[in-house]
């Protein structure tokens, strides 16, 4: 008889942890850093780059890092409509991939 998830078990998993937590223990999810998302974004936009040659990414464009599903589409898209407050270092990182920024 194979056994379901227990509530916390899925809880915990949304959360993007891997183990249940103890009985009567509280979920908690990691906060990742500002940078550690740009990382994990900018690192999906190389790898999509690098396998079709270009950044042209549909919004609904989900994109497999290590095991992490990133939104590819939702993040390029974001950042389009963002792109006045872009660092100059982080405008730079996406121009290296051919960023369309209209």
């Amino acid at each position: 008889m194979e056994s379901r998830p227990s509530k916390a078990m899925s809880k915990a998993c949304r959360a993007g942890f891997h183990e249940a937590p103890a009985d009567g223990e509280a979920v908690v999810p990691v906060r990742r850093t500002q940078d550690d998302r740009w990382a994990a974004n900018l690192a999906a936009a190389r790898q999509y780059h690098a396998r079709e040659g270009h950044l042209q990414v549909p919004r609904n464009a989900v994109e497999d890092v290590a095991g992490e599903q990133i939104k590819l589409g939702a993040f390029l898209d974001n950042t389009r409509r963002r792109a006045a407050k872009l660092s100059a270092e982080r405008r730079s990182e996406l121009d290296e991939l051919g960023m369309r920024w209209s």
